[in-house]
């Protein structure tokens, strides 16, 4: 199963700059220097932007759980990078209830 609605999934330019792209974020800085490593960079932020929505679109949900406030899809497989190497990152999405719009919660290297 794919991300619902990938193609109208939402990733704020904060979330990007402020947390995945950021060397100073108490837990985003370990991210930032692995994204970094591949070659994205917080002024070309656009670039992990549109990365993370074609990893949407070309990958599985793994794991769904349903909580509260909505549902989280885990998403994992290769990410295309700048570098021109790719590499295996878990995202996850969240869909508020009463919701279709997929929002980004975070993006980490997988072992």
């Amino acid at each position: 199963m794919k991300l619902p609605n990938h193609g109208e999934a939402r990733i704020p330019k904060g979330k990007v700059t402020g947390y995945l792209l950021s060397t100073t974020h108490r837990d985003g800085h370990h991210k930032a220097a692995f994204f970094m490593n591949y070659g994205f960079s917080a002024e070309e932020w656009e670039m992990l932007v549109n990365a993370l929505l074609r990893h949407a679109a070309e990958n599985e949900v793994v794991k769904t759980e349903r909580t509260p406030f909505g549902t989280r899809y885990v998403v994992d497989g290769p990410l295309s990078t700048p570098s021109g190497r790719s590499v295996n990152v878990r995202v996850v999405w969240f869909i508020e209830h009463n919701e279709t719009i997929p929002r980004l919660v975070t993006a980490y290297p997988l072992k």
